[in-house]
């Protein structure tokens, strides 16, 4: 039985749920980075936290564009190109 706003096209597409699911992991990353920044005593851990967070930051991105273009290519009557 599925749950109230569920999408049963969404269910059957791993690759989908496979980009929120990276999605999650890297938001997860990002927000232990800036907890390593902010309160690590240690000067050398909190500059490899920033760039930790600044590759995070660019795989953020890049994960985003892909489920962006995803919902896009979801929808009734997208374009192909």
């Amino acid at each position: 039985m599925q749950g109230e706003g569920t999408d049963p096209v969404t269910e059957r597409d791993p690759g989908w749920l496979a980009l929120h699911a990276e999605r999650e992991a890297l938001e997860r990353a990002l927000a232990l980075a800036q907890a390593h920044q902010k309160f690590s005593p240690d000067a050398d851990v909190a500059a490899a936290a920033r760039r930790e967070e600044a590759a995070l930051l660019v795989d953020l991105d890049r994960v985003l564009t892909l489920i962006r273009a995803a919902e896009y290519r979801r929808r009734p009557g997208a374009r192909r190109w």
